[in-house]
């Protein structure tokens, strides 16, 4: 072979770099579209866990002061005693002894005592809209 023949096959041609660029396009954007899915599940576990951190502090705060915390007291009752104690000695807090975290979407979790036995802590989801079938409730 002469020695120009031999030059001109040391490169790659157009078609075979374009076929390696559109294989790493296709895997950069599966491991994209993975890493995306594993974040999100990853979101609601963490949206979960808080909210049974919080129930627990919940019930502790029921068990001492004899009633759940009002709608309008929500979650801040857990960190200062609420005006609205009917019996305030019986307030031994606070119950939590940081700020009260936001869910991992920067919104408020959001509390609601439902009966005079019963409450719902709910984090409203990626799409921070109530009722959507995204919201996670306790």
């Amino acid at each position: 072979m002469s020695r120009r023949s031999r030059r001109s096959r040391r490169g790659f041609t157009l078609m075979e770099v374009l076929l390696v660029m559109s294989i790493l396009v296709i895997l950069g954007g599966t491991a994209m579209l993975f890493f995306a899915r594993v974040q999100k599940n990853a979101m609601i576990d963490a949206a979960k866990t808080q909210i049974a951190q919080y129930k627990t502090v919940v019930e502790v705060y029921r068990m001492e002061v004899g009633s759940l915390p009002a709608d309008q007291d929500g979650l801040e009752a857990l960190r200062a005693a609420p005006a609205s104690l009917v019996n305030p000695a019986k307030w031994r807090g606070p119950y939590l002894d940081r700020e009260l975290t936001l869910d991992p979407w920067d919104m408020p979790y959001v509390y609601q005592q439902v009966s005079v036995d019963a409450f719902q802590i709910a984090s409203y989801g990626p799409d921070k809209t109530q009722g959507t079938d995204d919201d996670i409730v306790n």
